[in-house]
């Protein structure tokens, strides 16, 4: 079983909007294998030349940086977490994410979002390590871990998998954390249009299809700047130099580097904060030009 460090969760990085503060919830490091298997584009020689990419998101051998973490912000009256990581006890066929026991939930309820506070939980789409937390085993069952919580998808993304073949590891991960919520009732699908849809002012969902094919990335815009949580159409800021580097679990890699490029350039030069749901620390920046490419400069935390 992998757990967490003993002792009281770190206090949670935060990102201040104006009016709006977006705090990152920490699950687990992950593996520093895991980048050249995820992005096998990503070879030694390239990231040691991307010298920004140090000391935050690679290190001097070129191996990637990358994290499991969720997203948790209160706007326009709803309390709200973005992905749900890995989840403790889950069967997986990765090892490393394979019956964890981590303190997430204490960390999440340190940020000040006690489980039972939760009204809203958006799903970017539905891989394991973004849905795990959505249930959590009470009395020898995977119940919702956010009970009073509407969790929210793109219709596109469910209705795909529906009908996907899927092999046993993704059908376990849908019999312990996602079907537990459409069994209780809790599971709201919408329809996201090119140009997006607004659940409440200021949190808008966009379509960033390829990856898979109904996932959304998700927009806040606070009194003094808007920020954008990538889901999985980034995984790592490598892809800011090299936008047609691609995950070896993309549904559809073209329109994966489509959506990637288009997102790309219209954040390069504005003052949008990207929070980019697997960087590691600092996780946040924004998107500047640099010799006809792009890359990621870091905003540090305001907080705590």
């Amino acid at each position: 079983m992998s757990t967490a460090p003993a002792g009281r969760p770190a206090p949670a990085p935060s990102w201040t909007l104006g009016d709006v503060t977006v705090h990152r919830v920490d699950e687990i490091p992950l593996p520093p294998a895991t980048g050249a298997w995820l992005l096998p584009g990503a070879t030694p020689d390239l990231v040691t030349a991307e010298d920004w990419l140090r000391p935050h998101f690679a290190d001097a051998e070129g191996t990637l940086r990358l994290d499991s973490h969720s997203f948790a912000f209160t706007l326009g009256g709803l309390r709200v977490l973005v992905d749900t990581g890995i989840g403790n006890g889950k069967e997986r066929a990765n090892p490393a994410w394979h019956d964890l026991d981590t303190d997430y939930l204490r960390a999440l309820t340190a940020a000040g979002f006690p489980p039972d506070s939760v009204d809203l939980v958006i799903l970017t789409h539905l891989h394991a390590d973004h849905v795990g937390w959505n249930t959590r085993k009470a009395d020898g069952a995977w119940t919702p871990t956010f009970p009073r919580a509407r969790y929210l998808t793109s219709r596109t993304e469910r209705e795909f998998w529906a009908g996907y073949d899927m092999e046993e590891a993704r059908a376990q991960m849908f019999r312990d954390s996602v079907l537990p919520v459409e069994e209780a009732g809790l599971l709201d699908l919408v329809d996201i249009p090119a140009e997006g849809v607004d659940v409440v002012p200021g949190l808008r969902l966009l379509p960033t299809p390829g990856h898979t094919p109904g996932h959304i990335a998700v927009e806040l815009t606070g009194r003094d700047r808007t920020a954008l949580i990538t889901g999985d159409c980034v995984h790592h800021p490598v892809q800011f130099a090299h936008p047609g580097i691609g995950a070896c679990v993309d549904i559809d890699p073209r329109r994966s580097e489509t959506t990637r490029r288009a997102l790309l350039a219209s954040l390069a030069g504005t003052d949008t904060l990207v929070l980019g749901t697997h960087f590691a620390s600092p996780t946040a920046g924004r998107v500047v030009l640099r010799e006809g490419g792009y890359r990621l400069s870091p905003v540090p935390a305001d907080g705590p």
